[in-house]
């Protein structure tokens, strides 16, 4: 016969507390607990708490597969690995772009040490550059004074006067070959020597030629040099001391004039100052006049500075009243002979 009780439900403490009872406290049957603890396992509870939020919301979610309804196979990566994997890596794009995530290596040493090098080298050049340019270019290194030395047959004031033109240019712009262009009017100056004296200043040291001879010319007299240059005029020749060379000026340049030249040029200044005139029948045959009227007899112009030595030692030798000298023989200087 059915029973009309209706069914309860109870909570699963209050359930337990009442299984504990008879088990223990009333003397039921023993066999009653297996049907209690199934009751029990079957009651449905119901509670107003919500349930603990799981830390991994993708846990248990599977995605929905597009491809194939096969099963999907243990060894491939899940969803939530690939999308946490891409997140990993687009927020080390941007890091790594920056160069956080980059292992940055010391420089080697040797390559540091050239680069500074080249710095270095570069930067000495450049300031060198620009003192040099500054000193090149710098008015305050213009010339302002012209000083002269070594003339005799010219005066300082010619010199300066060629060379006005230098002045107001900077010191490091005059070369050798300006100052000879400008000079090469003045025939007296063989060579000259320039040194700079900054800030403004510039020494101008003149080398003349000298002059060896006289050469009548009309009615004056020119002296020139072993070259034949025509240095000075005069027209009181006994107011010079030097040779006057015969044959006139038609004879300069020419093979006999150069030759009575060459051995006038080889003569020391003592001994020239001794000679009234020079003459040459031939190139092999030059012949000197002393003022005291003796002859010299020079022969060509071979071994000049020999012979030259030999006649400046005769002349030295006192004269004897009893035998005088006439002629001095030099040609063979090794073996001289006075008569």
């Amino acid at each position: 016969m059915a029973s009309a009780r209706r069914p309860t439900y109870t909570s699963p403490g209050r359930a337990q507390r009442g299984s504990g009872g008879s088990g223990s406290g009333s003397g039921g049957v023993p066999g009653n607990r297996a049907p209690a603890q199934s009751m029990q396992s079957e009651v449905i509870s119901a509670s107003k708490s919500a349930p603990a939020a799981d830390p991994d919301p993708t846990r248990g979610k599977q995605p929905k597969d597009t491809g194939s309804k096969g099963a999907r196979s243990n060894d491939a990566p899940s969803w939530a690995s690939r999308r946490k994997e891409k997140k990993s890596k687009d927020k080390l794009l941007p890091g790594a772009a920056a160069g956080a995530n980059v292992l940055a290596f010391p420089e080697p040493r040797g390559r540091r040490l050239k680069r500074n090098i080249i710095v270095t080298v570069c930067t000495a050049a450049a300031l060198i550059a620009g003192i040099l340019a500054a000193a090149i270019f710098s008015p305050l290194l213009a010339v302002g004074t012209i000083t002269v030395s070594g003339t005799k047959l010219l005066t300082p004031d010619q010199v300066q006067a060629a060379l006005e033109p230098l002045k107001g240019k900077p010191l490091p712009q005059v070369s050798d070959e300006e100052v000879d262009r400008l000079l090469e009017p003045l025939v007296q100056i063989k060579s000259v020597t320039v040194q700079a004296r900054p800030p403004s200043g510039l020494v101008v040291n003149v080398r003349e030629r000298v002059p060896v001879a006289l050469v009548k010319q009309g009615e004056q007299y020119q002296l020139v040099d072993v070259d034949g240059v025509q240095l000075a005029a005069t027209a009181d020749p006994e107011s010079v001391s030097l040779p006057v060379i015969d044959g006139g000026a038609g004879t300069i340049g020419k093979d006999l004039f150069q030759a009575t030249a060459a051995v006038l040029g080889a003569l020391p200044a003592e001994v020239l100052a001794k000679l009234s005139n020079a003459s040459a029948q031939s190139v092999d045959a030059v012949e000197l006049k002393l003022v005291d009227g003796q002859t010299i007899v020079w022969g060509n112009a071979s071994e000049r500075e020999l012979k030259a030595k030999v006649l400046q030692a005769l002349l030295k030798v006192p004269a004897d009243p009893k035998n005088p000298v006439r002629v001095y023989d030099v040609s063979v200087p090794r073996h001289p002979v006075t008569r």
